[in-house]
């Protein structure tokens, strides 16, 4: 679609959505490739400017990894979720609150948009602890195991005073996927439990999980456009929706549950993809709502 049928198409959305709030998760794999990047901002940005809450949540997994190699620290992942240690603690912190996010933020500004970095440690955003150790089956070996985490946290508590406050000058919030608890202690968080907790203690309209995948895919590698809490039951029975994508949907529907209006998964590698799906008929990924 060009952007001048876009616009057309768009134009019965702006005032629908205008004054609502849109949660948009991303990672590494965008922020990786400064076009790329570029691009996606620039979708971010004329949502912003048509009048849409845009709080942006971001991880950067692909640069944590690489940092860590170029340091000589092996990443340790288990069913994909990364084990932090006192040195990985010390890469993700400087490359989510500080490459990554100085990135964003300048990408935003050359689209013109005031954007604000942040993470869940500035004012209080998220409160989190320490997870414990858990016993696990690995399932690259299919052995059980004890695992701990290191210094990777769970949510307590989310603040919003602060989101809050710069959406209400009309700045766009840039968070990156860390957490501290009372003692100032600090903990990696995935990036996707942070947008989804941020996405319900604002009840936002949207929660736009922008990846590199299409969406759900149906047995013929077709993008699902529209689920709901009935069908995604079925199609998990039918082998359908399987492997990695399981958690993203279960996520999803605790997120509908808990006053979000809509999930959605796009392809953020694919141009105008946020786009389309915000301001389209059919969208380009995956919308899922309760009912």
């Amino acid at each position: 679609m060009t952007n001048i049928a876009l616009l057309r198409e768009a134009l019965p959305y702006i005032n629908q959505f205008k004054g609502k709030t849109f949660v948009i998760k991303f990672g590494g794999e965008i922020a990786d490739d400064e076009a790329r990047l570029d691009s996606f901002c620039e979708e971010l940005a004329l949502c912003a400017q048509v009048g849409i809450r845009m709080v942006v949540i971001h991880g950067g997994g692909k640069q944590a990894n690489e940092l860590s190699e170029q340091l000589g620290i092996e990443p340790r992942k288990i069913n994909g979720r990364r084990i932090t240690d006192e040195q990985t603690l010390d890469v993700v912190k400087m490359v989510f609150a500080g490459k990554i996010n100085t990135e964003i933020l300048g990408s935003l500004r050359k689209s013109g948009i005031h954007a604000v970095g942040l993470t869940g440690v500035d004012g209080q955003l998220l409160t989190a602890h320490k997870r414990p150790p858990q016993v696990l089956v690995d399932a690259a070996t299919g052995e059980q195991k004890t695992v701990d985490f290191g210094f990777v946290g769970d949510i307590l508590d989310v603040e919003t005073k602060l989101i809050e406050t710069l959406l209400a000058g009309d700045f766009v919030p840039v968070i990156a996927s860390l957490a501290a608890n009372d003692e100032g202690e600090i903990f990696n968080v995935n990036a996707d439990t942070v947008a989804s907790v941020i996405a319900c203690a604002l009840k936002a309209e949207k929660l736009i999980v922008a990846t590199n995948v299409d969406g759900v895919l149906d047995h013929n590698k077709q993008v699902l456009n529209r689920l709901n809490a009935a069908t995604i039951d079925q199609l998990k029975r039918d082998k359908v929706i399987t492997g990695g994508m399981i958690p993203k949907v279960d996520s999803a529907l605790a997120a509908l549950r808990e006053g979000v209006h809509s999930f959605h998964i796009i392809n953020g590698m694919k141009s105008n993809s946020l786009l389309s799906e915000i301001f389209t008929e059919q969208g380009c990924g995956t919308m899922i709502v309760l009912q």
